[in-house]
């Protein structure tokens, strides 16, 4: 018998990246011509939910979007890699999420301005009617890109149905302990890491985030690979060496690709060295979702 596929629920955000990539930034009151225009799918949480989708798993997107083109086109690629999107509110009056992203070719600088929108409005509530979702789940996922009450209340509900709550904490920001203490992994990089506890070492980051009640971490070490702390100790995990086209998304290719680990039961080494091939080879291909590599492409299954 084919095993069912492990079930995860990613609460988190939905953006469109509009990209205009120039030889240079533009200085303030100037106009530059001759930029290319891009558009992709994104946020960290819809990037989270289709690297994970990729990998095996049946996912169930959490999120808000607004009733306009923008968010109509976000559920339906969300839609066409097999999310359930049930969950996936619709606000009148408000826009979807939109990342305004300059990049200058020249120096390999950007400037990116995240809009308000639905995102910002993802509560405690909506979280109410996908408690089913929740009980089914074997990992519950979530960053930092939507309330923080509303993360909290999915590691809340997370504890309360006995699944293992993975946190990706980014964009960086202080967390309360009340949230710590009820993650089981949480996956930052290792500039994140260095913001949440003072330590700019990943060992010793790794060690303040177990004395706040984390069961596990991995931190994110970019072409180097990754860290694993337990209270074990700390194993060191390299990543496969590739010349990278676009590194956007590789994180959430990561840890989407973890959460599905986790969830089927591998053991969590293997589970990070899998989530690392992917990752790898997510940033050789161009844009975050279309990016993300498949399972057979990983695994060969």
């Amino acid at each position: 018998m084919i095993p069912a596929p492990p079930r995860i629920v990613v609460v988190g955000s939905s953006n469109t990246d509009l990209v205009l990539a120039g030889s240079r930034l533009p200085k303030p009151g100037e106009t530059l011509l001759g930029g290319e225009f891009q558009r992709f799918h994104g946020g960290k949480g819809a990037n989270q939910a289709v690297a994970a989708a990729r990998a095996g798993a049946h996912v169930t997107f959490i999120g808000a979007r607004g009733e306009d083109d923008f968010g109509q086109a976000a559920a339906e690629a969300l839609q066409r890699e097999g999310i359930d999107t049930h969950y996936f509110r619709v606000r009148k009056k408000i826009p979807s999420g939109v990342a305004l992203i300059l990049l200058g070719r020249e120096k390999g600088e950007n400037m990116i301005v995240v809009a308000r929108s639905a995102n910002d409005t993802l509560s405690a509530r909506d979280l109410a009617s996908a408690g089913p979702m929740f009980r089914q789940a074997g990992v519950i996922v979530a960053q930092l890109e939507v309330p923080l009450a509303t993360v909290l209340r999915a590691a809340r509900l997370a504890h309360k149905a006995r699944v293992p709550f993975l946190l990706n904490p980014a964009p960086a920001r202080k967390l309360p302990a009340t949230l710590l203490r009820l993650v089981h992994t949480l996956v930052p990089n290792e500039h994140e890491a260095a913001l949440l506890t003072g330590e700019k070492r990943p060992e010793r980051a790794g060690a303040r985030l177990l004395q706040a009640g984390c069961a596990q971490i991995v931190i994110t070490l970019g072409a180097r690979g990754a860290l694993l702390v337990r209270r074990e100790g700390s194993q060191h995990f390299p990543a496969p060496k590739v010349k990278p086209r676009d590194t956007v998304g590789a994180g959430d290719c990561f840890t989407g690709w973890l959460a599905t680990g986790m969830a089927e039961g591998l053991p969590i080494e293997r589970t990070i060295q899998r989530a690392l091939r992917a990752a790898s080879l997510s940033v050789t291909r161009p844009g975050a979702q279309s990016g993300m590599p498949f399972r057979r492409e990983i695994t060969g299954g």
